[in-house]
């Protein structure tokens, strides 16, 4: 078996030597372009565990590459005039010179073929020759491209500017400066390699690069504007150059990895920011799970490939997600520059979602504390504090709005029910809010609630439009209030061009198959082809459908509920205004942003208007279609700064559910970015929501300034006592009912210990230092 393999970074030296090791018979030639000794950039970084990986794979390359790591175990921020210092990480750097030297020494050893300075042929040439092509020369791969309606890439070139840079200084931590100047602010990511070496990413915003005229300064020149910039932060120590050219960073995905008898590797098939420190990470394990594959298909090329793929993928895109979302957090920097440095540094350190409140907890505790004590200082005398006098969580301290005191941050998210009789909410209501009004959470959101019989999205939706409907409600709100500290929202919508669709359980968003009602849209678009058209609204449409909104609202007051939400999200009547995918009105309600926010504003302004003015009001909204075309971030804030000039005390962030063709990217709160945006750019409270299953990430969003209040969905159908447990966990005493007190204080009692014995086996479990440290 013949394998080539193009690219002589550690991806495809490592690749080499893991096969010809356990294959000594395979022919397996790399092809590197450079010279055995070129290398450009400076360090690398490993964590421990991934040290650990590379120790299971090939102990002698292990050894090797460990006797020649510097060792750390901080990470330190430095931001205006604090530094806020974080243990517990277990990062190793190494130079890429000495790395790829030892890797090659290995690869030689073993009987690898190292063709240097030597471009490979042409893909088409390479695959008829070898058995097997493995594409791992980086960025700009000629495999790739040579390929490219095959491979199908996706690149993203982010808008800041980066360049690598070293110095003689040395570091005992892992080291973020981020250094205000006149032409704007520059960051520096910096951690030692070696012994009096040092690797320094200098990174800036696009305007900032403008201001300060880099786009027109060679190597040395930007050496001696950065040295400038970073003066008191290099102590005396000059930057070092090695191509280090300013760039902008691609993200780069591949919709196949395997095509024939060719496979990627590494940035080859996919990028990973530089921030978080995975890009030479994911290469070599890339080159792990490659050779892993031959091992399963026992060397039959087309077999291990698929699996490789099949298997690899899942793990590589986790981590380019936190990678991304790791990058727009320095992108967007200017969000977070006004923030405490306590709560800039939590945000630094938690921005990638790998690092909760609770995982920062067992490696920082007393920054953890800390933060418990800046959040409820920003609450003065309304904040809560346990027996002890120190401060509860963050999603466990009390939030006001206007006249109303939520107990904690943590609230049942709306979830349609599609089990009311004629719009009423009958006895499933009373216990499906009742039950969780007890379970402990500040805030119960209502399912969307429709403001009349023709507003509903299927005929089991509960409406807010006749006076059996209003006292059922009145039932609910009263036991709630009755029985548990919880405060109601209740949310008015209506569907729109969704309406008359099928129960969710028997097709959602399908339309009835009989006993439909005519439907209303902005524009007279179908949901899905088959669905009914919309009729487009006209001026006395939306003045009946506000009327509706106005009478509901009124009812709703009457009912007793605490706050009140008008849905303008999820492709329903009023975010089909909202969204350009979804409006094509050629009259004032179409067009700009401006336009399409006239109707939702008119409405709003009605409702706010007879809400008492005591009791908050927020809208729901998506603040992104997830498909080509539809809303902009750029929309999204200037919509939430629209509700709230208009007396909106809080915005709802979801996302999608416009269009059938939206493509969200799933994953742990990944929504959450979405309500970042809006908080601080908008300048306006928000919630959350969206894949939150933890009070610990809770506790993380809240603390670091993403959002409000939290909601949570489908924990809390799991789980009634969702917020109770949670509490408990970390010895925090919530309201409940007398008859339930004992089951309380049994948890009380018990959780903390449980708590402890939990974080002494995570303690235990730390993987052990490989070195002492530099």
């Amino acid at each position: 078996m013949r394998i080539a393999v193009v690219g002589g970074g550690p991806a495809g030296l490592y690749f080499a030597l893991l096969m010809k090791r356990d294959w000594p018979d395979l022919d397996i030639t790399v092809f590197e372009r450079n010279q055995p000794d070129d290398t450009f950039g400076f360090g690398v970084v490993f964590s421990d565990q991934t040290l650990d990986i590379f120790k299971a794979a090939d102990e002698a390359s292990y050894a090797a590459i460990r006797d020649n790591f510097a060792y750390w175990d901080d990470i330190e921020v430095h931001f205006k005039d604090s530094v806020h210092r974080v243990s517990g990480n277990g990062f190793c750097g190494c130079s890429r010179r000495s790395l790829l030297l030892l890797v090659q020494a290995r690869a030689r050893e073993l009987g690898v073929s190292l063709r240097f300075g030597e471009e490979a042929a042409d893909i088409e040439t390479l695959k008829t020759q070898y058995d097997l092509v493995v594409g791992c020369d980086g960025i700009n791969s000629r495999i790739r491209e040579g390929w490219r309606d095959r491979f199908q890439p996706e690149v993203d070139l982010r808008p800041n500017h980066f360049t690598w840079m070293g110095s003689t200084r040395p570091f005992d931590a892992f080291t973020f400066f981020f250094k205000e100047t006149q032409h704007g602010v520059f960051i520096a990511h910096c951690y030692q390699y070696e012994a009096g070496r040092s690797t320094w990413v200098l990174e800036t915003d696009p305007d900032t690069f403008r201001k300060a005229g880099l786009g027109a300064m060679d190597e040395a020149a930007s050496a001696v504007f950065l040295e400038g910039v970073f003066a008191e932060e290099l102590q005396g120590h000059r930057l070092i150059t090695n191509r280090s050219l300013w760039r902008n960073f691609p993200m780069i995905r591949c919709r196949n990895w395997v095509v024939e008898n060719v496979v990627l590797l590494g940035d080859a098939k996919a990028t990973a920011h530089f921030s978080i420190g995975s890009g030479t990470k994911l290469a070599m394990e890339d080159a792990i799970g490659l050779h892993k594959a031959f091992h399963k298909a026992g060397l039959q090329v087309a077999d291990a490939l698929a699996l490789f793929e099949r298997t690899r993928r899942e793990e590589v895109e986790k981590t380019q997600h936190a990678a991304d979302v790791s990058l727009v957090w320095f992108e967007q920097l200017g969000r977070f520059w006004d923030f405490d440095p306590l709560r800039f540094a939590f945000g630094l350190m938690t921005r990638s979602k790998a690092i909760t409140y609770d995982n920062l907890a067992l490696r920082a505790p007393d920054m953890v504390a800390a933060v418990d004590e800046m959040v409820a200082g920003e609450l003065g005398p309304l904040a809560r504090r346990r027996k002890d006098g120190s401060a509860v969580p963050p999603a466990f301290q009390p939030l006001k709005l206007r006249d109303l005191t939520l107990e904690n941050r943590l609230v049942l998210a709306p979830m349609c029910q599609y089990s009311a009789e004629e719009g009423v909410p009958g006895d499933w209501h009373l216990m499906h809010y009742g039950s969780r009004a007890i379970g402990g959470p500040g805030l119960i959101f209502t399912e969307m609630t429709c403001v009349a019989a023709d507003a509903r999205i299927t005929p089991g939706c509960a409406g807010l439009y006749t006076d059996a409907q209003e006292a059922a409600w009145a039932r609910i709100v009263a036991f709630v209030h009755a029985n548990s500290a919880a405060k109601l929202c209740l949310q008015l919508g209506h569907a729109g061009r969704k309406g008359a669709t099928r129960l969710m359980w028997e097709g959602m968003d399908r339309p009835l198959a009989e006993g439909a009602w005519p439907i209303i849209s902005a524009s007279p678009l179908p949901y899905y082809p088959e669905s009914q058209v919309p009729r487009e609204m006209t001026r006395a449409d939306m003045d009946r459908v506000k009327a509706e909104f106005v009478a509901a609202a009124e009812r709703g007051a009457r009912a007793g509920f605490d706050m009140l939400e008008l849905h303008c999200a999820h492709g329903y009547l009023l975010a089909s205004f909202l969204s350009p995918l979804t409006n094509r009105r050629g009259d004032d309600y179409g067009g700009s942003v401006e336009n399409r926010l006239r109707y939702p504003l008119e409405v709003f302004r009605a409702l706010r208007e007879i809400w008492p003015r005591e009791r908050p009001m927020s809208v729901r909204i998506s603040a992104t279609d997830w498909a080509q075309g539809g809303l902009s971030a750029e929309d999204s804030v200037a919509i939430a700064e629209a509700f709230a000039a208009e007396g909106c005390d809080l915005v709802d962030v979801s996302t999608g559910q416009t269009v059938r063709e939206s493509r969200p990217v799933y994953g742990r709160m990944f929504q959450t970015p979405f309500s970042d945006q809006i908080r601080n750019e908008a300048r306006v409270a928000t919630m959350c929501v969206g894949n939150i299953t933890t009070a610990d990430q809770a506790n993380t969003i809240v603390a670091s300034g993403r959002a409000d209040l939290v909601a949570l969905g489908r924990p809390h159908l799991s789980d009634p006592s969702f917020v109770l447990r949670s509490a408990a966990w970390y010895g925090v005493d919530l309201m409940q009912p007398v008859q339930y007190g004992p089951g309380k204080d049994q948890l009380l009692r018990n959780t903390p210990r449980e708590r402890q014995d939990l974080e002494a086996l995570k303690l235990k479990a730390k993987p052990s230092r490989h070195a002492l440290s530099p």
